[in-house]
């Protein structure tokens, strides 16, 4: 088994560390974060680095890369309080793969890699159609990271639009049978298959 140390890592080229560190710690959840901005411009952001926080409230967790002022996710979030996850389809990895394009501001990723804007009443922030499990969220806490300078956003989940068959008896959120994807790094797209759930583990 090789051995890279630390300095190895500080040795490699940049892009190849990138996706080095990237992929390294395993598979992600991936979803489509839709926004609008101010002017009613829809925009989809591929994110990998989304995670649970809380049940009662239901909070949910995303890390943002420092990528500069012109990140309209993070703008259209700020600006506007709330935003939506969506899903991403083994059926439809590709065109989400394509919203990670950097279109220029004011373009709607919507329109421009084949997606479909679906709105609820009393919330601004638009769904991804294709999707099957959609999640509505209002901002509730941003944490500077001071390490490196990412932001971390904590959002309070207020919606959530799912197909009642991928919901177990349990409350089990069944992703496989929905046919959701999932990530490893930047751009390795993976089928989420079921090895089998196992009872509470007890000492």
């Amino acid at each position: 088994m090789k051995q890279i140390a630390q300095e190895d890592i500080v040795a490699m080229e940049q892009r190849y560390r990138t996706t080095f560190m990237n992929s390294i710690s395993g598979f992600k959840s991936l979803q489509m974060v839709a926004t609008v901005n101010q002017n009613g411009v829809s925009n989809i952001g591929l994110f990998n680095s989304i995670f649970h926080v809380g049940a009662n409230p239901g909070y949910i967790g995303m890390v943002f890369r420092p990528d500069g002022p012109e990140h309209e996710t993070l703008n259209n979030i700020l600006s506007s309080g709330v935003y939506t996850y969506n899903n991403v389809l083994e059926t439809n990895f590709e065109a989400a793969h394509q919203t990670s394009a950097r279109y220029l501001a004011g373009v709607s990723e919507f329109a421009a890699c084949g997606f479909t804007e679906e709105y609820i009443a009393n919330f601004a922030a638009p769904f991804v159609k294709e999707s099957n499990i959609k999640i509505g969220l209002s901002l509730n806490e941003v944490l500077p990271i001071k390490i490196n300078g990412t932001k971390i956003l904590i959002g309070e989940v207020k919606h959530i639009l799912i197909d009642e068959e991928f919901i177990a008896t349990d409350g089990y959120i069944d992703l496989a049978k929905a046919g959701s994807a999932t990530v490893a790094g930047l751009d390795a797209y993976h089928s989420a298959n079921l090895l089998g759930r196992l009872p509470y583990a007890k000492a």
